[in-house]
């Protein structure tokens, strides 16, 4: 068992990145809602002046990896403001619960 662990933990994984992920999605709206088993992210864009929205892209994860997702986030967003500055808590005049649900 303990060599299983240590043949895992040098395992590397290979990522593919096909060209229409690669291009990403914009978005400047999140909904974040969870179950007692996974976390849902829907990622959408808001235009200005319009009152319909569409969801771009729709994440679903383990509770766990929300919470590894969250502390990577919190990381490189420490990151960026130590080189760029501090990032405004009230974005475009919004409330964080309006931005993130």
């Amino acid at each position: 068992m303990k060599d299983e662990n240590k043949d895992m933990k040098e395992m590397k994984i290979q990522i593919d990145l096909d060209d229409v992920t690669a291009q990403g999605a914009y978005c400047n709206f999140a909904i974040v809602n969870h179950t007692d088993s996974e976390f849902v992210v829907d990622s959408i864009y808001l235009q200005p002046m319009q009152p319909k929205a569409k969801v771009r892209s729709r994440v679903i994860m383990t509770p766990r990896h929300a919470k590894k997702l969250m502390n990577a986030l919190a990381e490189n967003i420490k990151r960026f403001e130590e080189n760029f500055g501090a990032i405004p808590d009230d974005v475009a005049g919004l409330d964080n619960h309006e931005l993130i649900h």
